[in-house]
């Protein structure tokens, strides 16, 4: 090809995920404006899909200086079947590897490891002799709600998106991230495991992926990267507890380095990241962070906000009153382990009257303070409903 054909091909991207929204075989004729100084002088581009029926897998782009003659067409035919036989043995490639990571996932979950090393072979076994970790990854549709009937399917995605953006819903057209979230973070992490010489194996599980790539390895290098990026673009000036994955985006969990004897382990780890990265609005929480750090950030869960409400309203409406203001006292006294000099300090009142207080929390809760249970219910109720503290400025 000419050395301005890479050139005049990135031109034409937008006419080709058109065209790839049309079911296969189809074709257009792209006229140009004049070639660019360097370019040669040709108006003519002809884009050909490759693929059959909805499933188009790519397309071949020729350019002309006049339309193709019989021979000239005789040849682009040729070229085009050929291609789509290619493409299409890579599919049912792809699809057998699929099934084979499929079996060898669904035994390591199991706990038969001996048994998915051996169907692993060397497609996958590589990657069962060394840590590895485990990745639980779905996408939010458009509205940011729970996905319900999002499906994996990489090859329809073009047609179905461009259609949505037809009728003013989805993701705008040529924006990969939000068309395929899932397809994308694929891409990336199969692309830099082959770079590397590391196996991932990547199993599509209805509306989620799942995925075990090395421990320490680029493919997860790369997810951490991806969803870091994601994150910068969305913005984090707000509070996690009030940022939404925006419909289209992605939420990633990943587990702690495992072996394939703890599996299962690992998978139930992704999923609980998961579930605190769609808490908390990020786009991937590692559970290992989840562990480490503290149990607060949990807390902005909406349900936990409507418990802690209703376990205070009472004090609360009692404060409102003016007879007192026994939800600060109650905090000063928690925060101080129940030392009354030190509480008492703090409040600013003699330790009698924080007494009083504590006994008034009893009975309008209807609950003892001597209950450790109680304690502890009563110290998240505060933490939960406690306002922010605004970020200081620069």
């Amino acid at each position: 090809a000419p050395d301005w054909a890479a050139r005049r091909a990135a031109r034409h991207t937008a006419d080709a995920e058109r065209l790839r929204a049309r079911p296969a075989p189809a074709s257009v004729v792209v006229g140009g404006s004049g070639a660019e100084a360097g370019d040669e002088p040709t108006d003519r581009v002809e884009l050909q899909s490759l693929g059959t029926g909805r499933r188009t897998r790519g397309v071949l782009a020729v350019g002309t200086g006049a339309p193709l003659g019989t021979a000239e067409r005789y040849a682009v035919h040729s070229a085009v079947a050929l291609l789509t036989l290619t493409t299409e043995r890579s599919r049912a490639l792809r699809e057998a590897e699929q099934r084979l990571g499929t079996a060898v996932l669904r035994m390591l979950l199991a706990g038969e490891p001996d048994h998915a090393r051996a169907v692993a072979g060397p497609l996958y076994g590589g990657l069962l002799d060394a840590p590895f970790r485990m990745l639980v990854a779905e996408a939010v549709p458009s509205g940011g709600a729970h996905p319900s009937h999002a499906a994996y399917a990489t090859d329809e995605t073009a047609a179905e998106t461009s259609a949505d953006a037809d009728s003013g819903t989805g993701a705008a057209p040529g924006d990969p991230d939000r068309t395929d979230p899932l397809g994308v973070l694929v891409d990336a992490m199969e692309a830099a495991a082959a770079r590397a010489g590391e196996a991932v194996l990547v199993v599509p599980d209805g509306e989620r992926l799942i995925v075990l790539a090395p421990d320490g390895g680029s493919a997860v290098a790369v997810c951490t990267e991806h969803a870091e990026e994601i994150e910068s673009r969305r913005g984090t000036a707000t509070r996690p507890r009030d940022r939404t994955a925006q419909g289209g985006e992605l939420v990633v969990g990943l587990s702690a380095p495992a072996g394939p004897i703890a599996a299962a382990a690992a998978y139930r780890q992704a999923e609980q990241a998961l579930s605190v990265a769609r808490r908390r609005g990020r786009v991937l929480v590692e559970h290992e962070h989840v562990a480490a750090g503290s149990l607060l950030p949990l807390l902005a869960d909406d349900a936990v906000r409507a418990f802690a409400d209703g376990m205070l309203r009472a004090l609360h409406d009692h404060d409102a009153t003016g007879r007192g203001d026994l939800v600060a006292s109650l905090r000063a006294w928690l925060s101080r382990h129940g030392q009354w000099d030190a509480a008492a300090a703090d409040l600013g009142v003699h330790r009698h009257t924080l007494r009083y207080r504590m006994r008034r929390v009893e009975e309008i809760l209807g609950r003892s303070l001597d209950d450790p249970d109680v304690r502890m219910e009563l110290w998240l109720a505060l933490k939960a409903t406690a306002p922010a503290t605004p970020a200081l400025k620069s």
